[in-house]
């Protein structure tokens, strides 16, 4: 089941749409100032964010700047503004889609899916893994934490992928180094604890409560994924 945020200080408009949405099968969050939308955010790691501009704590505006720093979530600015610049704005800050108040219910739930969908085609078109702020481009085989490019030498960066294409997986030394290094390889399997150590330093702006990639004593490591 797929989440929506809805950040709106006007509770009237917050609950109609949380009706509207999980009719449609949605799980929904509800939350009426900025800030405290930016702490659900990264608690629920949600698949799309209802944005009011208008907001107490913390403005539409900025929680979209904050949340474009370390995601590529969609997002629907809701404003009462009408004025063709205010729509540029959120459009060029990264917005997904603007909805200008008054709204009804539908045009709203057409428009989550519409959103959705083309990300979902995206995400598809370019092989990407996403696990929160963590990305894999499979095909490019370029790595970012919440935006920035990670720099992982080609091995590291093997071994990465092959663990992120098997999340929640428990590996030996020995599978790892069968795997990414080869059944040539004759040396030792300390390479395999080096290349996880170097891994997790570059990774570690990825925050913990997401994933990180885990030792389990006597059995190896794993590329653990974590669900809200």
């Amino acid at each position: 089941m797929k989440t929506i945020l809805i950040v709106e200080d006007e509770q009237t408009i917050s609950r109609v749409l949380a009706v509207y949405l999980k009719h449609e099968g949605y799980e929904v969050v509800q939350v009426l100032d900025g800030k405290e939308g930016l702490d659900l955010f990264a608690q629920h790691q949600p698949n799309l964010v209802l944005l009011d501009v208008m907001l107490p704590e913390m403005d539409g505006w900025d929680v979209l700047k904050e949340i474009r720093k370390i995601s590529s979530c969609p997002v629907i600015m809701l404003t009462a503004l009408g004025d063709i610049d205010y729509r540029l704005k959120g459009l060029n800050q990264g917005a997904d889609d603007y909805i200008s108040k008054p709204f009804i219910g539908e045009e709203v739930v057409a428009r989550v899916n519409a959103v959705l969908r083309r990300s979902s085609q995206v995400l598809e078109t370019e092989n990407m893994k996403q696990f929160g702020s963590l990305k894999i481009n499979m095909d490019s085989h370029v790595v970012t934490v919440n935006g920035e490019k990670v720099v992982l030498t080609p091995k590291d960066l093997s071994l990465l992928i092959f663990l992120a294409e098997r999340p929640n997986r428990t590996f030996t030394r020995e599978d790892l180094i069968e795997h990414v290094w080869g059944m040539d390889y004759d040396g030792s399997d300390r390479a395999v604890d080096l290349s996880i150590k170097r891994i997790r330093h570059s990774l570690a702006k990825w925050p913990a409560s997401q994933g990180e990639i885990t030792t389990l004593r006597g059995l190896g490591y794993q590329f653990s994924v974590y669900e809200k």
